[in-house]
């Protein structure tokens, strides 16, 4: 009893909201004022010859597991020192879960700030104002724990979270249709739950087809949710959710969980459209985070841009063709904004949708 007492006043709650969706939600924002930032602000350095962008993409790159930890603390609802603290813990999770226990190139970076950033916080909370030298045993706890725990399982992480990305690419590699189908609506459905497609994205390194099919996915919920709810939202919400996020349904979603099928439909379609037809791939390795992002802020189509540029830069590919554009513009907006509301009919002509269920509060 003393116990529970102790984590309610130092408001440490063990759930898996508060670490499933709290912190991987926030992880996912800090990577997107990072990584995501940087690799926009690269891209466009690269493309328009200013070498400034390029040096700011790569400050903003660099800082991107600081940027996690931190975001995670926040959501954790971390005190000051804990929260500054967990800057250096962010940097080393991130960079020792970026490589594998046989000292390979991993992509676990991601993965290890979540796990490790969570409980180094955790502990920061415990100890926190529990002391008269505070300025000091909270920021070596918080350090001490996350940097120790970095050095300890970090590379594992990395190692499992590597191969488990390398397993779905493979996999979709082999098979196209049937992966290029499962991640899609796997992928979809993630970024309109209230958890992050992007960080999960980001923590297995899914680029490649695998990449493409997850960009197909998120593309159909956030295109087709604003499409089949123009009726109730107008333009305010075509944009909220075309550019925002699908995740503004959720509530809707609860009262009536018919209104997800057309998108999930939609998902299933254009992901082996995307994997079979036009092979659509995010070859950029630094932009994994990317493929969970759909049309939010039109990221997931800047980091499939960016695959294609590194793809013609190293050889990998002769140039963007005409082909390339017709496919990411077919799979990101034109298609989902037409089959969404075709499939949505005959759910309304059976009363499973009914005007008024994807109104937006």
């Amino acid at each position: 009893m003393d116990f529970k007492a102790f984590l309610k006043r130092k408001n440490i709650v063990i759930s898996a909201k508060r670490y499933g969706i709290d912190a991987l939600g926030a992880m996912a924002q800090g990577l997107f004022a990072s990584l995501l930032i940087g690799t926009i602000l690269n891209t466009l350095g690269t493309q328009l010859g200013i070498s400034a962008l390029s040096t700011c993409g790569g400050y903003a790159s660099s800082m991107s597991g600081a940027a996690m930890a931190i975001a995670i603390g926040y959501a954790l609802q971390a005190p000051p020192l804990v929260l500054f603290s967990l800057a250096t813990v962010g940097h080393a999770a991130n960079a020792l879960g970026s490589t594998t226990l046989s000292g390979g190139s991993g992509a676990g970076g991601p993965l290890a700030v979540l796990f490790i950033a969570v409980i180094a916080a955790e502990c920061g909370k415990a100890v926190s104002k529990e002391t008269k030298v505070d300025i000091l045993v909270t920021p070596l706890v918080t350090i001490l724990v996350g940097v120790g725990l970095s050095a300890l399982i970090a590379p594992a992480i990395g190692t499992v979270a590597s191969s488990l990305g390398s397993i779905i690419m493979w996999a979709t590699d082999l098979q196209p249709f049937l992966m290029g189908i499962v991640v899609s609506v796997v992928i979809g459905i993630a970024l309109t739950l209230p958890i992050s497609s992007a960080a999960i994205c980001a923590a297995l390194g899914l680029t490649g087809l695998a990449g493409g099919a997850a960009v197909a996915g998120c593309c159909a919920q956030m295109v087709g949710f604003a499409v089949m709810s123009f009726k109730e939202n107008k333009w305010g919400g075509l944009v909220s959710q075309g550019i925002g996020t699908s995740m503004l349904q959720m509530g809707n979603i609860v009262k009536n969980p018919r209104i997800w099928i057309p998108p999930i439909i939609t998902s299933a379609i254009t992901g082996p459209i995307a994997t079979c037809l036009f092979r659509l791939q995010m070859n950029d390795p630094a932009s994994a985070v990317a493929s969970g992002m759909g049309t939010c802020g039109l990221v997931g189509q800047i980091g499939v841009y960016a695959g294609w540029v590194n793809d013609v830069a190293n050889g990998a590919k002769a140039a963007i063709t005409a082909m390339d554009w017709i496919g990411l513009i077919l799979i990101s907006f034109v298609l989902p904004a037409v089959l969404t509301p075709l499939i949505a009919i005959p759910l309304r002509k059976a009363g499973w949708i009914k005007d008024g269920d994807m109104k937006l509060q």
